[in-house]
């Protein structure tokens, strides 16, 4: 038997599909794990031999829709259920106008 051209033509069956936690084709189909992210464990695989990796996945490299606006609310004290004091158009009139 040979090593090469002939033995490579029998690898056409997938043993990785995609992941639904991570979205990489890394879950291993047969040991129902998957590569990347550890998946269905509760724990996200990561480790500190690879840094380069753990800052692909880090907070802050995806749209982060929630925790963009805690940093504004947290200004505010969190507040919820009021309405922002009315501003003063005099005041804001007074200022455009010395700037001309």
């Amino acid at each position: 038997m040979t090593k090469g051209t002939s033995s490579f033509g029998k690898r056409n069956q997938k043993t990785h599909c995609l992941c639904r936690r991570c979205g990489k084709s890394s879950y291993h189909i047969q040991k129902q794990r998957c590569a990347g992210c550890s998946y269905p464990s509760k724990k996200m695989r990561s480790y500190n031999w690879s840094m380069k990796a753990k800052r692909r996945k880090m907070t802050g490299v995806g749209r982060m829709r929630h925790l963009k606006k805690v940093q504004r609310r947290f200004n505010n004290g969190f507040r919820e259920g009021t309405t922002p004091k009315p501003r003063k158009r005099g005041a804001a009139a007074a200022t455009a106008a010395v700037s001309k």
